[in-house]
């Protein structure tokens, strides 16, 4: 397939091994189920490095792939070096709000802003932030990653860090839809479940979506995590949590994100197939296969799935709709030096 050839976004979001592309990655990106990249550390040398990898991964289609990673601040931040400023875990503006509430909103706004500034700069397109789960205190991969416990707290401080990435040109994702702050087992290793009602989760966990909605959220993640009382499949798998409560009861019209469909808690639906089928019928928008490249090309291999309009004007809007600043003028520009100093003030 030539790379100049014009093809809408897939449904499927895959990764690459290292510094640079090879030649059957290219390969691979230019399938036309293929609808964006996920990057990791492993994927992150320095600066330049980064733009010349990003660089060629759009240049791989006439419309480029949305570019992602999972940079949310905390532990969980893919570029820690060479120049990229260390968030502090969002935790720390929850803590901040018990202390100065206007602060915290602002300091939500600044990290929001110097994450995705940062991240455009180098040609990422796109943060799986911020996290919306509650600090329940029993989740141990959450932990925290989490705002607060207060769900109109945590729905403040996330709008907050959405307008910062909003500012630097980068739409927002709320995850892991209801909440996998209750479920105490790592999704990556294990299927959490959360025996709770669908009227406690409601009006706890996944108040912050209902309050939010797609305005703020352009995308929105599932939790790999069964809630028994609701339905026996994983949110992210599960008709009646993303289009009879997401889309339908919660109106909500933004991109769908599956989570890890490598992770063991997608395992329960199937091979890679069942699970990328599951996810689609579910009402995901795309289904991420991250770190099995093996699986990548079994799926895009098998799958039938034709471009659904909604679905791609969807994904669409999650592309950047203006020219991001370099380095350079990054580091002279007036809102990025405030925001800086306003995230020094979590430390305090």
């Amino acid at each position: 397939m030539s790379p100049s050839a014009s093809l809408p976004p897939g449904n499927v979001m895959v990764d690459v091994a290292g510094l640079e592309p090879t030649a059957a990655e290219i390969e691979r990106l230019r399938h036309p189920l293929v609808g964006g990249v996920i990057l990791f550390s492993r994927n992150y040398a320095d600066r330049a490095q980064l733009r010349a990898l990003t660089a060629a991964i759009h240049a791989a289609r006439d419309e480029p792939l949305l570019i992602a990673v999972d940079h949310e601040g905390g532990r969980v931040q893919r570029f820690r070096s060479d120049g990229y400023t260390e968030v502090p875990a969002m935790r720390t503006l929850g803590e901040q709000w018990e202390r100065d509430r206007m602060q915290a909103l602002r300091s939500a706004t600044a990290a929001g802003f110097v994450l995705a500034a940062e991240l455009r700069a180098c040609g990422v397109d796109f943060t799986f932030a911020p996290v919306l789960d509650l600090d329940h205190g029993r989740s141990g991969v959450i932990g925290t990653r989490a705002l607060h416990r207060d769900p109109a707290v945590v729905a403040q401080l996330a709008r907050a860090v959405a307008q910062g990435l909003a500012l630097a040109g980068m739409g927002a994702c709320g995850k892991h839809f209801p909440g996998h702050g209750w479920a105490e087992a790592d999704s990556h290793h294990a299927l959490p479940v959360d025996e709770r009602t669908l009227a406690d989760i409601l009006a706890d966990d996944a108040a912050p979506y209902g309050w939010l909605e797609h305005a703020v959220l352009p995308a929105i993640m599932p939790a790999h995590v069964v809630y028994p009382a609701v339905d026996a499949r994983p949110a992210g798998f599960s008709p009646v949590w993303v289009r009879d409560i997401l889309r339908a009861r919660l109106g909500y019209d933004g991109v769908v994100f599956s989570d890890d469909l490598t992770m063991e808690g997608a395992t329960v639906a199937g091979d890679i197939l069942a699970r990328a089928q599951a996810a689609l019928a579910a009402g995901c928008d795309m289904v991420l296969v991250c770190n099995r490249p093996d699986l990548a090309d079994e799926l895009l291999a098998r799958l039938e799935q034709r471009p659904d309009p909604a679905s791609v004007a969807r994904l669409r809007r999650l592309s950047p709709q203006a020219p991001a600043l370099s380095w350079d003028a990054l580091q002279a520009d007036t809102r990025y030096r405030q925001a800086l100093a306003d995230l020094a003030t979590l430390s305090r």
